[in-house]
């Protein structure tokens, strides 16, 4: 999906309130992490990701894999969080930030 920067914008302003929910280490995207990460942007839509390594290109490489494997749409990275959405058809209004957060 590609993003306006007007929508950009407006999705930046929704994450920055927005805590990591997915913690990815060392140990790479394993099947449980992508999982969780699946299950987040369904219930949530929009959320933030926090890449722990040291090298920028695992970093780059796995925010790839993670964005190609979710199907998600990366909205920013800054440092070691990534702020990914997805949208759903249905959302729950009291899961999803973009509908908790429609009045910014």
């Amino acid at each position: 999906m590609k993003l306006s920067q007007d929508q950009k914008k407006r999705f930046r302003t929704i994450g920055h309130q927005l805590n990591p929910i997915v913690t990815i280490g060392d140990k790479g995207l394993s099947d449980t992490v992508l999982a969780e990460i699946d299950r987040a942007l369904n219930d949530h839509e929009l959320i933030k990701v926090k890449i722990v390594t040291e090298d920028r290109e695992d970093k780059k490489t796995l925010l790839a894999d993670m964005i190609a494997a979710t199907k998600a749409t990366l909205v920013q990275s800054i440092g070691h969080v990534a702020l990914i959405l997805r949208t759903v058809e249905k959302p729950n209004p009291k899961l999803s930030n973009l509908k908790r957060h429609d009045h910014i």
